[in-house]
């Protein structure tokens, strides 16, 4: 039986008279996006038609999902909410504070030792607030959603931008800072802009070694990693129904890499297959009894052009695997031209690693398929070249997989099998030589390769793609190998010619499991204790931020003016910063830290306008701070894409920072801004970015009638002593601009939450 069985009957209950309603107010046929949005509105039946791209709506979510790393953030926020228990269904997993070295043997009890006060404080939190536990060990959060919460037509946010994993089930899951998991949890409406539309047809079935990986990956090559930006894409034809569910998962986990805002599936056989499979055969039936309201209406996929505001058309048959990167997963190859592509660009040919897993291809599908070419590399006398790792995507997929034998046959072939976690997916890969930054290539199955992402060396060139490809790519030790053309050398000097990888889409013996990992919280957690040592160096409680002291923000100093791509993990890195996540001042050390500085071309080297010398940002930074100075960070298009971390943008405000300038925003990291009372401002030209010098003071103007679609005016003060005024843009709404006006939205829910006491 599926968790929270009662919640989603009440959404079934009332989804086709919700739909009915939308269809009435908007007029026309309706995509499954719209269906899913309309029927989630706070107010409950609509009663106006928004506009996408346009109007702000308050949604109520069905439910919540946390991940270690950003959950002590928004735990730490939703103690002060002042409410005795989550209202909506909730949960932690433990997948990103395990770092991926020697195999899960050992891995895994020493994350238990090294982060044990972090995992406490979360069970603790998570057994007094009625939030589902799910331990060190139990697997990476999307999959484990995936497999036991995700349900047609629903929608959750997520404090990861893979939330859009959920999507393979047919829900409209998104990625969120943490601050808005703090509202859903304190029964608040969360607000978002209402999504534009992008449809992807898709056709024909999937043959040979081509996979649902290679979808997303021509997609991203298609719309670029900010092509998405906020939309919902949404998968519909013939080949959307051939797909698996987990397939259909690994498509929408990977449009975070667009920017989208989600990218979902119409319900169909196959996420019935994988309910049914999954112990829920209970959602199953709930949803067949409304199942023609859990897809586009027949008018919308017969006519998409009319519905969608761009429209993408895929034919699967001729689809061939990709190569994403390096450094980009926009950066699509195929694989039939990767080898000249490479020569051509100087990307080192030899391959050091392929991984296999991660939240976007860890299913039983993808490692059987995976598993199908190591054993014929066994049966025809071929070794890897490449080192080879395996992270399965939770304990239930593990224990079935070696049931079956397929990590078996891994190992036979010396592969590593890690942790159910996220491990080198997100920079918690302890790689030998890495610190020796020398120049080599990786293949994996992950969804980012940003530089420095896996394994912190910027000279490491990493490519995204399927785990099959991975696999072959392993035992080649070659970046130009192409399976589908090319043969190998075995141990008898013979040449071999791998076959195309097969595998079963769900366990044929079913799935099975001894202890899934997961911990219920208390009926009643009254009597619970949360506590958090003052001395601690991995958790702080959180103190309010300032109010907006009432005037224009004058004298600010330029910290840094970024260069190029600057990325959540630019911002704030992961990797071993991992383990300050809930240590806001501890973290505030990795602020900007990868950042490329504009005027030297340097990271983590800014001028400290106070003492005319060079040295580290967050130091720059807290200087201006002691010093009683706002500064103001400026940067490229897409500024604060990849991660939904909110420390982001956390950091910088706990250190003094007032404003970021950009000449545009990936969408959850303008809202984290936003959601901690920060300026997030866009050039009105974005010309004006090469005015900013890097002596320059700024003032900025217009603050005392802070109005929705009003530009705002900065004054950019230079050295030589002259001066020029350039317009600023913003998106706030009146609502967030209480948020600026009171210091964070965070301190509303606390006057709020006072009032009621």
């Amino acid at each position: 039986m599926a968790f929270d069985i009662e919640m989603i009957k009440k959404v079934y209950a009332n989804f086709s008279s919700r739909v009915d309603a939308a269809r009435k107010v908007v007029g026309r046929p309706l995509t499954l996006s719209e269906k899913i949005l309309y029927t989630h509105l706070w107010d409950g039946n609509a009663n106006k038609a928004f506009i996408r791209g346009t109007d702000y709506v308050d949604f109520a979510p069905d439910r919540v999902a946390m991940q270690d790393a950003t959950a002590q953030m928004a735990l730490l926020q939703f103690m002060q909410a002042g409410r005795p228990q989550v209202a909506v269904p909730s949960t932690v997993h433990c997948d990103h504070l395990i770092t991926a070295k020697d195999g899960a043997a050992i891995d895994l009890p020493h994350a238990n030792t090294e982060s044990k006060e972090v995992f406490d404080f979360l069970a603790s939190v998570s057994n007094k607030y009625g939030i589902g536990f799910w331990k060190p060990g139990a697997g990476i959060i999307h999959q484990v959603v995936l497999e036991n919460y995700a349900f047609p037509g629903g929608m959750m946010i997520g404090t990861d931008s893979h939330t859009v994993n959920a999507g393979g089930l047919g829900m409209v899951a998104i990625g969120v800072g943490g601050a808005d998991a703090c509202d859903v949890m304190a029964g608040l409406p969360w607000e978002l802009k209402f999504p534009k539309l992008i449809g992807v047809k898709l056709t024909g079935k999937l043959n040979g070694w081509t996979s649902a990986k290679d979808v997303i990956l021509k997609v991203a090559g298609i719309l670029t990693v900010k092509g998405g930006t906020g939309a919902i894409v949404e998968y519909f034809g013939d080949g959307a129904e051939n797909l698996s569910c987990t397939g259909k998962g690994t498509i929408c986990n990977m449009g975070a890499e667009v920017g989208a805002t989600t990218s979902t599936f119409g319900y169909d056989e196959s996420m019935e297959r994988y309910l049914r499979a999954t112990n829920r055969a209970d959602v199953a039936d709930e949803a067949n009894k409304i199942k023609e309201h859990l897809t586009g209406d027949a008018e919308v996929y017969a006519e998409p052009e009319k519905y969608f505001d761009q429209l993408i058309e895929i034919n699967l048959d001729e689809l061939e695997p990709y190569l994403n990167g390096p450094f980009t997963p926009d950066l699509a190859t195929p694989i039939s031209q990767m080898k000249e592509v490479a020569a051509a660009n100087g990307w080192p040919l030899k391959v050091e690693w392929g991984l296999i897993g991660s939240c976007t291809n860890s299913s039983y599908e993808d490692l059987s398929r995976a598993a199908s070419i190591a054993k014929q590399a066994i049966d025809k006398g071929l070794t890897t070249k490449a080192e080879f790792g395996i992270n399965p995507g939770s304990e239930q997929v593990r224990y079935t997989a070696n049931r079956d034998g397929l990590l078996g046959t891994f190992e036979n072939l010396n592969a590593t099998i890690f942790t159910n976690a996220c491990g080198p997916c997100i920079g918690m890969w302890d790689r030998v030589g890495a610190e020796k930054a020398e120049k080599n290539t990786i293949v994996h199955s992950f969804n980012r390769n940003f530089a420095k992402r896996a394994d912190g060396n910027p000279n490491t060139y990493a490519f995204v793609t399927s785990p099959e490809i991975v696999a072959a790519i392993a035992i080649a030790g070659n970046l130009g190998f192409n399976p589908l053309t090319d043969t190998l050398t075995n141990d008898k000097g013979e040449q071999v010619k791998l076959d195309p990888p097969v595998g079963d889409e769900l366990p044929v013996k079913g799935y099975a499991v001894e202890d899934a990992g997961f911990q219920a919280p208390a009926i009643d957690g009254s009597g619970v204790q949360v506590l958090v040592s003052p001395t601690s160096h991995r958790l702080q409680l959180l103190d309010p931020f300032t109010p907006w002291e009432g005037t224009d923000l004058k004298g600010l100093k330029l910290l840094i003016k970024a260069k190029g791509k600057c990325t959540t993990d630019h911002i704030s890195m992961a990797g071993p910063w991992l383990k300050f996540r809930g240590h806001l001042d501890n973290i505030s050390n990795n602020m900007l830290i990868g950042a490329v500085n504009y005027f030297n071309d340097k990271t983590d080297n800014v001028k400290n306008e106070l003492t005319g010398e060079y040295g580290p940002v967050p130091a720059t930074q807290r200087a201006y701070k002691a010093a009683g100075l706002g500064s103001v960070v400026v940067g490229d298009e897409n500024y604060g894409e990849g991660s939904s971390r909110e420390h982001a943008a956390m950091e910088p405000r706990h250190l003094g920072v007032r404003a970021v300038l950009v000449k545009s925003f990936a969408r959850i990291h303008e809202t984290n801004l936003k959601k901690q009372g920060m300026l997030g401002l866009t050039f009105a030209d974005k010309n004006d970015y090469d005015k900013i010098r890097e002596d320059d003071t700024l003032d900025i103007i217009g603050l005392t009638t802070f109005t929705p679609n009003v530009p705002l005016q900065i004054v950019l003060h230079h050295a030589d002593g002259t001066s020029e005024t350039i317009f600023v843009n913003h998106s706030y709404n009146a609502q967030q601009i209480e948020w600026f006006k009171a210091g964070g939205a965070l301190n509303i829910i606390r006057r709020e939450a006072a009032a009621r006491l």
